[in-house]
């Protein structure tokens, strides 16, 4: 769910067309394409021209998956995951969004 104001503009909901080998695999690759959806959405309202002042955050229920996109301290255990779910790790570095983590509860 995207929220705009604190008011749902956007959500999406699909079964993952990959299987994942862990819950980390798994939230990581989920992350990637919400990255994807998100820059996507603030490009449309830059067009629009609503100006927005805040970076981008996405709220991961899986630690595991926030230390990866920051650093590739777990290379050995990540390598086999495909090039395109590495969009994400991208975004972080660069600083256009920022990786909270979120309990499962919420």
């Amino acid at each position: 769910i995207f929220l705009l104001n604190n008011a749902p503009i956007s959500w999406y909901s699909k079964k993952q067309a990959v299987v994942a080998l862990s819950s980390c695999e798994a939230e990581y690759i989920v992350g990637s394409f919400a990255a994807c959806q998100g820059v996507w959405l603030e490009e449309l309202l830059k067009e629009l021209m609503v100006l927005i002042k805040t970076l981008l955050q996405l709220r991961i229920n899986n630690a595991s998956a926030i230390n990866l996109s920051k650093n590739l301290v777990s290379h050995g255990r990540s390598k086999h995951i495909e090039v395109k779910h590495h969009f994400l790790r991208d975004l972080v570095n660069k600083g256009r969004i920022i990786l909270t983590y979120c309990k499962t509860e919420e």
